[in-house]
């Protein structure tokens, strides 16, 4: 790493990570910086299985996930990620899991470049902090087999599986729950 001139504005590698909720206009932004994240999983899923996913993440973006809060995450200027907070009154995933009893984030998505600098993690802590702010005792996620690193992050934030809520949509990978309590343990509940 190289040192910034002292009134140089941090280049976007090393600009700090900064979370809010998104604005109207960004609604463009968020969707294709959403879809060229998921890109990487047409090469990874089953033809039929990426089909299935391609057209659930463009169904909930092109008005799925009306009631949820979107929250993006910037760094340096840019927006590098998003991802969608759902009430525990909503049913995230429509009539396949059902409203929940907890908070649900879905479509968390990380710019291909931005991979790897924290974004992911500063989004999924900035929904655990809104999730108890609205009194919250548990986040919930559903995630696939494809998606290693994502669960390699939940898993390290102290999610657990909650096989009970699983499901699966016609061809696709099951869609594997987790949850994160917010009352305590793990390291994702502080």
């Amino acid at each position: 790493m190289t040192a910034a001139a002292p009134d140089a504005a941090p280049s976007t590698a090393d600009a700090a990570v900064h979370v809010r909720d998104a604005r109207a206009d960004e609604r463009a932004a968020v969707r294709a910086l959403t879809l060229a994240a998921y890109a990487e999983y047409a090469g990874r899923m089953a033809p039929a299985a990426w089909a299935g996913l391609d057209a659930a993440v463009r169904a909930a973006l092109d008005g799925g996930a009306e009631g949820a809060a979107c929250l993006v995450a910037e760094r340096g200027g840019a927006l590098v990620g998003s991802v969608f907070l759902f009430p525990p009154s909503a049913a995230a995933y429509g009539a396949l899991a059902g409203a929940g009893d907890a908070p649900e984030l879905r479509l968390l998505a990380v710019a291909p470049e931005a991979r790897g600098a924290g974004v992911g993690e500063a989004l999924v802590r900035a929904c655990a902090e809104r999730a108890r702010a609205w009194g919250a005792r548990a986040l919930g996620l559903h995630t696939s087999a494809s998606m290693a690193a994502a669960r390699r992050m939940y898993a390290r934030l102290g999610f657990a599986r909650a096989p009970e809520s699983d499901f699966r949509a016609g061809d696709s990978e099951l869609v594997e729950g987790y949850r994160l309590a917010l009352g305590g343990g793990g390291e994702g509940a502080r």
